[in-house]
């Protein structure tokens, strides 16, 4: 149980602060993205793949852990 709210919290923490890394790639718009209106600046949050990289990062935690 321990090991998947540990598991749970990397995603959040990890896709929330990889957020501005990911808009500085601009991928392209998926399903689940947020899109907020600044000013005349359209910005496209990558909700998904943010959480792909966090996903990504979890699972590197967890290997290199062992």
């Amino acid at each position: 149980m321990r090991k998947w709210v540990v598991i749970a919290i990397i995603l959040a923490v990890g896709a929330a602060v990889l957020v501005p890394v990911v808009i500085l790639v601009d991928p392209a718009p998926l399903m689940g993205d947020f899109h907020l209106t600044w000013g005349q600046t359209r910005l496209n949050i990558p909700v998904f793949w943010s959480l792909c990289a966090s996903a990504a990062l979890a699972l590197f935690y967890f290997v290199m852990k062992r």
